[in-house]
């Protein structure tokens, strides 16, 4: 399985927001990256057949300008286990129940992106920047091991 870890763009600074976190949408300049970033993977191609989020609002909105990027509005899933508190036995029970799924992009929060790749490389640190995309080569869904094939930064995928 292909697996793709995005996390939610720029989001509205906690200093500008006084609603509910989970309420945080995205910034201004945060839409129109990720605009520009779902542009970059569309022409990327790289066969991703369903994409699930995170319910907060600032990744559903990510979620979404990507799902209409690359033509999949109806294969987007919300899912609460994608929520800040994310880890690598959520990320088993999501890939269970879609290990038919070739390609498939979460998209959600750091520092649990960044602690789950590690555990499902064997360790190190990783840290996935506001718009940045991981992808990991996982040989068996049920047992999420895998390698980290790359880490790009949004300023590589929204120039």
């Amino acid at each position: 399985m292909d697996l793709y870890f995005l996390r939610h763009g720029d989001a509205l600074g906690k200093e500008e927001w006084k609603g509910d976190d989970n309420a945080r949408a995205l910034s201004d300049e945060g839409v129109a990256r990720m605009r520009r970033e779902a542009k970059t993977l569309a022409a990327l191609s790289l066969g991703i057949s369903l994409i699930v989020s995170s319910p907060l609002i600032r990744a559903v909105k990510t979620a979404e300008i990507v799902a209409a990027a690359l033509g999949l509005k109806d294969s987007l899933l919300i899912d609460k286990r994608l929520s800040p508190g994310f880890d690598p036995p959520a990320l088993r029970e999501i890939l269970s129940d879609h290990a038919e799924v070739g390609a498939l992009m979460l998209v959600g929060h750091e520092p649990d992106f960044g602690e789950t790749i590690a555990a499902c490389i064997g360790g190190g640190r990783v840290e996935c920047k506001k718009g940045g995309l991981a992808r990991l080569d996982i040989t068996d869904p049920l047992r999420p091991r895998g390698s980290l094939l790359w880490l790009l930064p949004p300023r590589v995928l929204a120039p």
